[in-house]
């Protein structure tokens, strides 16, 4: 006999306001992760502060706001309407078994008054406050350090220069729980080994939640820099591992990142990152190798492919040479490490992560990779594709006024065969993808033309 499941509650989720377009695809992964889902009752509206979720259990609602970094609190939601009138009907209409045990005359509570897009004066909250003197607290009022606090929050729209009179949406619930501190924390400025191209750390979280990475995942950066998205996996208790063509990034040697500073120290690298969090015991390890060159045994081996290919601004991205060429070079100099490149078309990177993604990920696991895009070209058509992959998301973050990078969510949903190989080579949509090749070009042209518009206005 099947168990039946469990039960699902109400819960109102304030959402930061940035990252606007990451929040989505973030709170539906974590939902999917924790059985939740979103509420019927109201359509999501996405650049609103105020979600309604229907979530199994308060311990998965704090499991969902330990994890997440687009959203500020979650309530137990007790009522909400569009007028005053709504929510005070909606609330009496609450169970009172549920309301009870946080009413008790041996508590302490308070209640706080959140609005968006308005400010209200003491009086006005004062005013609201005793409105809602037919909810039976029997408790005393504790200002500093109550056992409950709830909360009225009102939305009035998302537009600064149209304020309503009147809240377009009420909501009343009781706190459950609120972090940001997990962002603060992880900071780059405070991090022990860095690069120039380091990930925020805000960003490496949202990666990891798209990626639906949970505790004893393995997930792998195949351009692990100094291994800033592996700190994220790590902390959500899944054991990472990496690789990248630079030697002197992988153990940590040459010039360093930071200002004033000439040379990186002796315990500069990315397992010191992972020690600095209390997180060695998730670090397997990190490889000098070559991503366009197979180094894996066949089969299944990642639970999540997270990472952030090199773009081509800074230096054009490299692949070992010829077999022959590294063969000459490896006689010249060892003791250098040094060895033939070749140029590697940022097409041809994203096609060899796609077609590695589909071969070595578990079924059902996700790669989740960043894709530089030349705004005035843009269209959907151009984000490469493979059919042992499903897209999931695709998020923007703007670089520039011409440029900007998507954030790509995909997930393994066929078993990859040896047909799939080179698949995209059969696909009639292949050559837009080879416009990728041309970014960095079209990256600095837009610089140039700035400047020179900038020289000229300043010449006026």
């Amino acid at each position: 006999m099947a168990l039946a499941a469990p039960a699902l509650r109400r819960y109102l989720l304030l959402l930061a306001q940035e990252h606007l377009e990451f929040r989505l695809p973030e709170i539906t992964s974590l939902l999917s992760l924790c059985g939740g889902q979103f509420s019927s009752e109201q359509e999501i509206r996405v650049n609103s502060p105020f979600w309604i979720l229907n979530i199994p259990s308060e311990e998965m609602a704090r499991g969902l706001m330990k994890r997440t970094v687009c959203a500020k609190s979650i309530f137990e939601l007790w009522g909400h309407g569009r007028t005053a009138g709504e929510l005070y009907a909606s609330l009496k209409n609450y169970p009172a078994d549920k309301m009870l045990p946080y009413l008790q005359s041996d508590s302490t509570y308070k209640v706080h008054i959140h609005t968006f897009n308005k400010t209200l004066t003491q009086a006005q909250k004062i005013k609201k406050i005793d409105a809602l003197e037919f909810l039976p607290f029997k408790g005393k009022v504790n200002l500093k350090n109550p056992e409950h606090i709830f909360w009225i929050l009102e939305d009035y729209g998302m537009n600064p220069n149209d304020v309503p009179e009147e809240p377009i949406h009420l909501y009343f619930g009781r706190w459950v729980h609120g972090q940001r501190e997990l962002i603060e924390s992880y900071s780059v400025k405070k991090r022990h080994f860095i690069g120039n191209t380091s990930m925020d750390a805000c960003l490496s979280f949202i990666m990891a939640n798209h990626g639906r990475v949970k505790p004893n995942d393995i997930v792998y950066d195949p351009f692990v820099g100094t291994g800033g998205l592996l700190i994220s996996s790590a902390h959500f208790g899944a054991y990472v591992c990496g690789t990248d063509i630079d030697y002197n990034t992988i153990h940590g040697l040459g010039k360093a990142s930071r200002k004033n500073q000439k040379w990186r120290g002796p315990d500069e690298n990315i397992r010191a990152n992972l020690r600095q969090y209390g997180l060695e015991k998730y670090y397997l390890d990190a490889l000098v190798a070559d991503s366009s060159r197979p180094i894996w045994r066949k089969g299944m081996l990642f639970d999540a492919i997270i990472t952030d290919p090199p773009y081509g601004i800074r230096e054009a991205p490299r692949r070992m040479g010829s077999q022959k060429e590294t063969v000459k070079s490896l006689e010249r100099s060892t003791e250098n490490h040094f060895f033939v490149s070749s140029s590697y078309h940022l097409s041809d990177i994203f096609f060899d992560l796609l077609k590695f993604g589909a071969e070595y990920l578990v079924m059902g696991g996700r790669l989740v990779y960043w894709l530089p895009i030349y705004r005035p070209e843009y269209t959907e058509e151009i984000i490469p594709r493979h059919p042992c992959l499903k897209l999931i998301s695709n998020c923007e973050q703007l670089l520039s006024s011409h440029t900007s990078r998507r954030l790509i969510t995909m997930e393994k949903v066929k078993e990859f065969k040896d047909q799939d190989e080179n698949s995209y080579l059969l696909d009639g949509q292949y050559m837009p993808y080879r416009g990728h090749n041309a970014f960095r070009e079209k990256y600095f042209s837009g610089v140039t033309k700035r400047i020179a518009k900038e020289e000229k206005d300043n010449q006026k």
